[in-house]
C-alpha cells in the first residue's frame, strides 16, 4: 500500500497531536510544579529576608540570600518538572549534568567567583561598614558602598575607586574610623641650649590647652632622640578619627607649639653642621697656588 505525500504528512501530524494529548497530564503536572515553585520561592524568600532584617544583615548580603534563595527553589523545581515529562530522564542525570556545567563555569570566571566569594566573607564581618575610612596598600579613602563583588572607596581627592573585593580580602586593611577617636603624634626639636624641663612643661601646658584634643584620654610628651641639631620631643594625643579631625588637630596643636615656645624664648633650631679642621692643616691662598704650579711647569721645560 502506497502513501503519497499529504496522507503521510497527516499521520504525522495526526501522531504529534496523540503524542502531545497522552503528554498533557504530565504537561499540566509540570506547570503545576513550576507555579507552586514560584509560590514557594516568594515565601522563602520574604520570610529569610524578614529574619536576617531582623537580625541587622547588611542589605547586599539579603539581597545575595534572595537571590541564591530563587535560584535554588527554580533549579529543584525545573528538575521536578523535567522529570515528570520526560520519565526516561533521572533526577541523578540532572545533578551529573549541573555539576559538570558548574565547574565548566567555575574555571572560566575563577576571577569572578573569587570576587564573589570575598565578598559574601566582607559582607558577613562587622568591622568593615560603609562610611568607614580605610586603608589598603595604596588606597585610601572611605567606603561608599559594598557589594558582591567590588567595594566603592572614595578618595580624599574626590576620586572613586572600584576595589575587587578579593583584593581587599588578601591584603590587609587598616580601618580608621573603628574607633571615634584615633591617636595623634608630632615631634618637636628644641635647641640644645634649652632646659629640658621646661621646654617639656611648657609642651604639655601647649596641648593641653588645644580643643580638639580630646582630654579625657591620655595626653603625653617625651623626649625621643638627641637629633642633629636639636632634642626632640614627641607629643602624643587624641582626637577624632575622620581624616578631616586630624588635620584640624595637627593644625591647632602645631599652631599652640609655635607660639609656647616662642612665648617661652626657646628656639626651634635649624639643621647646623659643624666643621672641625686640624691645626697642622694650612689652607694655601689660590694665588699662591697658580703661581707655584707656573714655576713649576717653567723648571721642567
Amino acid at each position: 500500500m502506497e502513501f503519497t505525500p499529504i496522507e503521510d504528512l497527516k499521520t504525522e501530524v495526526e501522531n504529534m497531536a496523540s503524542a502531545f494529548f497522552k503528554s498533557l497530564p504530565n504537561l499540566t503536572i509540570a506547570l503545576v510544579i513550576l507555579i507552586v515553585t514560584l509560590i514557594a520561592g516568594r515565601i522563602i524568600r520574604a520570610i529569610v529576608s524578614t529574619a536576617m532584617h531582623r537580625a541587622r544583615v547588611r542589605d547586599a548580603l539579603v539581597t545575595l540570600a534572595q537571590n541564591l534563595i530563587s535560584i535554588a527553589a527554580w533549579i529543584v523545581g525545573v528538575a521536578i518538572a523535567m522529570t515528570v515529562i520526560f520519565p526516561s530522564v533521572s533526577p541523578s542525570d540532572i545533578i551529573a549534568g549541573l555539576g559538570l556545567t558548574s565547574v565548566a563555569i567555575g574555571f572560566a570566571f575563577k576571577d569572578v567567583f573569587e570576587n564573589f566569594l570575598a565578598g559574601v566573607i566582607i559582607l558577613g564581618r562587622e568591622k568593615l561598614r560603609i562610611g568607614d575610612v580605610i586603608e589598603c596598600e595604596d588606597v585610601y579613602g572611605r567606603v561608599e558602598s559594598i557589594l558582591i563583588r567590588e567595594t566603592h572607596v572614595r578618595e580624599t581627592d574626590g576620586e572613586l575607586v572600584i576595589v575587587p573585593n578579593s583584593y581587599l580580602f588578601k591584603n590587609p586593611v587598616n580601618i580608621e574610623t573603628d574607633r571615634t577617636l584615633k591617636r595623634q603624634e608630632l615631634v618637636v626639636g628644641v635647641d640644645y641650649d634649652t632646659d629640658m624641663r621646661k621646654a617639656k612643661s611648657v609642651l604639655q601646658d601647649a596641648l593641653a590647652g588645644c580643643e580638639s584634643v580630646e582630654q579625657s584620654e591620655t595626653m603625653d610628651v617625651q623626649c625621643v632622640s638627641f637629633g642633629g641639631s636639636s632634642i626632640d620631643f614627641k607629643l602624643l594625643w587624641w582626637s577624632g578619627s575622620r581624616p578631616a579631625d586630624q588635620r584640624a588637630t595637627y593644625d591647632e596643636v602645631a599652631f599652640a607649639v609655635k607660639d609656647a615656645l616662642d612665648e617661652a624664648g626657646i628656639t626651634i633650631p635649624f639643621p647646623q653642621s659643624t666643621l672641625s679642621f686640624r691645626e697642622e692643616a694650612v689652607p694655601i691662598p689660590l694665588k699662591t697656588r697658580v703661581v707655584k704650579e707656573r714655576e713649576e711647569a717653567r723648571e721642567n721645560n
